[in-house]
């Protein structure tokens, strides 16, 4: 019987506890390096690791039954969009409901990740431990690292300003109450952020701005909650079918950005990530928030703006993305400049058969039940029940969807990653099976020899002299 592969799963946010529960299923030996005190990532409120942090409101905007895991469903009296504290209960709930807390190394982040010689990598941890492993899971997710406008607006601004990865709440870290507030940005975040700030008691002024328009689209319309209603358009469906659909439900059910102060979209609907929120165009046509094109100049205390408008302010919060980073590999072996990061079904990177991401996309949905299947994916191709297409066939599927997605989408860093909930995962379950034909041909075996095991590694000491305690050669030898 041949040894299955050691596996090293960065991260234990959502995707990353998925990823282990895979790996436990199948019997792969692996170990998850989490940063903070506990699992969760960025829905983890408050989280130690000091690189999530979610606002104190927020709300999932993809109803529950659509974010759960299909092993695991959520409570069936859970909201149709909880915030964050029964989401993080819920992520709690399956790692100890599955038991997978035995192989998560907490408060431990990893430091450094090298490949080597022999095909294995190197993981070197915050705490120091060295320890060698057959194949690297990354799973860090993409939503701790803040983008900012580049280049940055001209001028000097008096006031503060802040990402919106660094919002809590209208008093944290800068207290907003009473004063007059720019939130710069169109995505989720800005509508939540503004909206919160609108409300009686609160900023005193709100001014929402942007380089250009967005579709705004409720949770629910027609009483329904919307993003369950694409659960009746069959997986496949031409684009253009399902955006006449869409344009159709929006004429109808929402109306013309316009008319609510926004700019026209310069894109038409599913062109662009969609930005959902159920209260922003009722603040707008109430008045508690007022629109703004890009801010043009900074000038003291006052701000300029594209329309040649001023206005005297006190806080600019920039709802302006991520950037996709990797601190632990070096940036010669992988890196995304602008985000960018070509990978078959956004799992694999061609030429590298023991690398591999999970959550690293921006869907149409949620990510939670999408990564859960690129666990149970990976798990079936390190035990040798899946056989991966040649490197030449990869690189012509990635250019292909590629081609496809800069035809639909604004050129934009957001939407390097782009996919469609459905899509994706019907075509990651047809390459599944479609892998699986190809393994039985080539009797299933292994694609990943497990040397890992057999190597040096070196632990950090616990005494905190620095002391390594190291697995002598002679030992190690022994078991080969």
């Amino acid at each position: 019987m041949q040894e299955l592969p050691r596996v090293c799963v960065i991260g234990a946010g959502s995707s990353g506890i998925t990823v282990c529960k895979s790996l436990q299923d199948k019997g792969i030996p692996y170990d998850c390096y989490e940063k903070g005190s506990d699992v969760g990532g960025n829905w983890r409120y408050k989280n130690d690791n000091g690189l999530s942090n979610i606002y104190k409101s927020l709300h999932i905007n993809t109803h529950r039954d659509r974010m759960e895991y299909k092993d695991y469903p959520m409570p069936h009296w859970y909201a149709d969009y909880p915030n964050h504290e029964p989401i993080q209960k819920y992520f709690l709930d399956y790692v100890d409901h599955f038991g997978l807390r035995k192989n998560i190394k907490f408060k431990n982040g990893v430091a450094k990740v090298e490949p080597q010689e022999d095909g294995t990598y190197l993981v070197v941890s915050e705490k120091g431990d060295r320890n060698f492993y057959d194949a690297v899971i990354v799973a860090n997710g993409h939503h701790w690292s803040p983008r900012w406008p580049e280049p940055d607006f001209p001028g000097k601004f008096n006031g503060k300003i802040i990402h919106s990865h660094d919002y809590v709440d209208p008093q944290h870290p800068i207290d907003l109450v009473g004063k007059k507030v720019v939130v710069l940005g169109m995505g989720n975040s800005a509508m939540d952020i503004s909206v919160e700030l609108s409300r009686p008691g609160v900023a005193k002024k709100v001014f929402l701005s942007s380089r250009r328009g967005a579709w705004i689209i409720p949770n629910y319309l027609f009483g329904k909650p919307l993003d369950k209603s694409t659960e009746m358009i069959p997986p496949g469906t031409p684009f253009w079918i399902k955006q006449f659909l869409f344009s159709i439900m929006l004429k109808i059910g929402v109306g013309k950005m316009e008319d609510f102060g926004l700019p026209k979209p310069d894109h038409k609907p599913g062109e662009a990530h969609p930005t959902i929120s159920q209260d922003i165009l009722v603040r707008l046509g109430r008045g508690d928030i007022k629109y703004k094109p890009v801010i043009q100049e900074y000038n003291g205390n006052k701000v300029k703006f594209a329309d040649g408008s001023e206005e005297e302010i006190d806080a600019i919060i920039y709802c302006t993305g991520y950037n996709v980073k990797f601190p632990f590999l070096h940036s010669d072996f992988i890196s995304a400049p602008d985000n960018y990061l070509p990978l078959f079904h956004r799992t694999f990177k061609p030429g590298l058969k023991n690398l591999f991401f999970v959550g690293l996309y921006q869907p149409l949905g949620a990510i939670m039940p999408l990564a859960e299947f690129q666990g149970k994916w990976l798990a079936e191709y390190l035990t040798g029940n899946y056989l991966l297409p040649n490197s030449a066939e990869m690189q012509r599927q990635i250019k292909d969807y590629e081609t496809t997605m800069k035809k639909r989408y604004v050129s934009s860093a957001r939407h390097t990653m782009q996919v469609d909930y459905e899509d994706f995962l019907y075509y990651m379950q047809k390459e599944l099976k479609a892998g699986k034909k190809r393994a039985s041909k080539t009797s299933n075996s292994l694609p990943i020899e497990a040397k890992a095991k057999y190597k040096q590694t070196t632990k950090s000491s616990s005494n905190g002299h620095g002391k390594d305690l190291r697995k002598s050669k002679k030992s190690a030898l022994a078991k080969v």
